[in-house]
């Protein structure tokens, strides 16, 4: 017989609750808008590390039916919306990536995401510390550039290292490396994730600053020696619980960035996914500024008891 009980008790609900509106109170204070932005869209996600969740629509305007997708983030229709002038904006929403399930990942999740035009990411970053230190607690925190990061942990320039030491530096950490050929990012994602990753954010939160260019995804991109993406990530306990930019206003460079895309799933055997025209459009007028998106869900399990993700979900997708 299924289980018909929740996955979490239901002290930890009214604590999910009480959580949700502490967030909403932060921004009110702010003067930060909530929006809502629909969950069905005509475009799924280009990255390849993404996988959409589709459906199809039926109406009388589509007979023959129209293929949605369910949004991996809200990201585009927000930038919309701050492309029309909307001013510093937040949404508290659901997101759905397919084949993501395990102790810290539902494929359906919740997202606080939030804009604000006209201020630096670094400044972002001061806030999202803010808040951080209001619902969790937690002492200011530590930032940290990625550079720094591997020349800390590891001894070694993840700007400039080719992928041959890479390989050597996850030899000598692993008695049995996979085989990454010459992809650097891959190899600079499997070093991440072992031996960098699960230092951070023990003592007080983390700011990792500054990627590789490679590893920019919707963020700007600063010239020098070496350009960096102007992109942020926050770790507490080893864990991974936000992700921002210094936003891409470039349409053409965000374009080259979707057919970059387009053509990495072509070669990893993935479906097509057509590059979203109307973010491109918003991106013309879209204003000088920088967003976050930060897990609701593994922020409650970081400010709990809980072990796992299903224990401060209502319904983890084995319950649904």
């Amino acid at each position: 017989m299924s289980e018909w009980r929740p996955s979490a008790r239901i002290t930890m609900l009214r604590r999910r609750a009480a959580m949700l509106a502490g967030l909403r109170a932060f921004f009110a204070e702010r003067d930060v808008m909530e929006v809502e932005t629909p969950l069905l869209s005509a475009f799924g996600a280009t990255a390849p590390h993404l996988d959409s969740f589709t459906t199809v629509f039926r109406a009388p305007g589509a007979p023959d039916g129209q293929t949605l997708y369910l949004q991996t983030s809200p990201e585009y229709a927000m930038k919309r919306l701050l492309a029309a002038g909307s001013g510093p904006i937040y949404q508290i929403t659901k997101a759905f990536r397919n084949g993501e399930m395990g102790r810290r990942h539902n494929p359906e999740f919740t997202l606080l995401e939030w804009y604000r035009p006209n201020v630096d990411y670094h400044v972002l970053m001061v806030e999202v510390d803010e808040l951080l230190q209001r619902l969790l607690g937690t002492r200011p925190a530590q930032r940290l550039s990625y550079g720094e990061a591997f020349a800390t942990q590891l001894s070694i320039d993840p700007h400039t290292a080719p992928a041959a030491a890479l390989r050597h530096c996850a030899s000598v950490q692993l008695d049995a490396p996979p085989d990454a050929g010459d992809d650097r990012d891959t190899w600079l994602s499997l070093l991440w994730t072992h031996f960098i990753e699960p230092q951070l954010g023990y003592d007080r939160p983390v700011f990792i600053y500054d990627y590789p260019v490679s590893q920019a995804m919707l963020a700007r991109v600063r010239p020098g020696t070496p350009p960096v993406a102007e992109r942020f990530e926050v770790y507490i306990q080893g864990v991974e619980l936000a992700n921002g930019f210094q936003e891409l206003q470039d349409s053409e460079e965000q374009q080259r960035r979707f057919e970059a895309d387009i053509r990495r799933r072509a070669a990893l055997g993935l479906p097509a996914m057509a590059p979203d025209g109307r973010l491109l459009t918003a991106l013309k007028r879209l204003p000088v500024c920088s967003g976050v998106a930060l897990g609701v869900d593994r922020l409650l399990l970081l400010n709990s008891d809980a072990r796992e993700l299903a224990q401060v979900l209502s319904f983890a997708v084995d319950r649904a």
